[in-house]
């Protein structure tokens, strides 16, 4: 598969924190989900990809280039945080004007339509608007100099359900021409369940897995039993495992090879934020 975006070992020492020789990729046409706690390093990772932070190890690659060799990979890279960029004294009008000035690729048009479809006034100032409609205008802007990759630090953060939702179709339709890619950080698992084709998981700066989300959704599951049933289990199966007040939760990755080994076991299946849960707040099986 090609790769858009490919990260190698990048590593980020702080005082009392490392980002721990990351490695990823993110094939065209797909979305890729950065999940973890707070903390666990997705906004070091992400401003380490874009040259916001200054990597100590680790290689970058957009389309097989380093982003400082290329004006025009700035042009097709479309980036949203979380928090509103502009002064709050502009309006989106004003913003257009300031974005078609700075990019090529600006497509007055196109902004417009996104203006309308987020319901965002043209005049009205910034720091009027609500959280949520600033992260709309942010997405707006990102998307309006029509970039191949999106790059959203929990862009969806400020927004209703509804609005969300509408936001994560707008992210689906970007894909599906199959040459443009998102990575997307955020906390709200349920949005990635939607929308991500691949998962990365990040704790305590590692990186613990990277796998496809249909992986994690129809083969990991969760095995809920008393200490007798744990104690029988194959410790080779538990990825982790978290004891409540009067049962064990244990993290398997194929849910149905336990099912068949254990007839009697109840065994549910995992979402991701589940399995976020456990591998925080669980035990590795020695």
């Amino acid at each position: 598969m090609d790769a858009i975006l490919q990260v190698d070992n990048l590593t980020k020492q702080y005082a009392d924190f490392k980002l721990d020789h990351v490695s990823f990729s993110v094939p065209k046409g797909t979305i890729m989900g950065l999940i973890g706690e707070n903390g666990a390093g997705k906004s070091t990772t992400i401003n380490a990809i874009l040259d916001l932070i200054r990597k100590d190890d680790g290689t970058v690659t957009f389309w097989g280039q380093e982003l400082s060799s290329s004006k025009q990979l700035k042009e097709d890279i479309g980036v949203v945080f979380d928090g509103i960029n502009f002064y709050e004294t502009l309006t989106p009008a004003k913003v257009g004007k300031i974005a078609g000035a700075a990019y090529k690729q600006w497509d007055v048009y196109l902004f417009q339509d996104y203006l309308k479809r987020f319901q965002l006034p043209m005049d009205k100032e910034i720091k009027s608007l609500s959280k949520g409609m600033k992260m709309k205008l942010c997405i707006a802007v990102a998307l309006s100099h029509k970039p191949k990759l999106l790059i959203l630090d929990e862009a969806t953060s400020g927004l209703d359900p509804v609005m969300r939702d509408d936001i994560l179709d707008v992210f689906l339709d970007f894909v599906q021409d199959e040459n443009h890619s998102i990575l997307m950080s955020s906390h709200i698992t349920t949005d990635l369940e939607k929308v991500a084709d691949y998962i990365t998981f990040i704790h305590q700066g590692k990186v613990l897995f990277c796998k496809t989300k249909d992986e994690l959704r129809y083969r990991y599951g969760i095995v809920r039993c008393g200490a007798v049933l744990f104690d029988q289990l194959d410790k080779e199966e538990v990825l982790t495992y978290r004891k409540d007040d009067y049962q064990w939760n244990v993290l398997v990755a194929d849910k149905e090879k336990v099912r068949k080994k254990y007839k009697n076991a109840v065994v549910d299946d995992a979402t991701i934020d589940d399995i976020l849960l456990l591998y925080v707040k669980g035990e590795q099986a020695k």
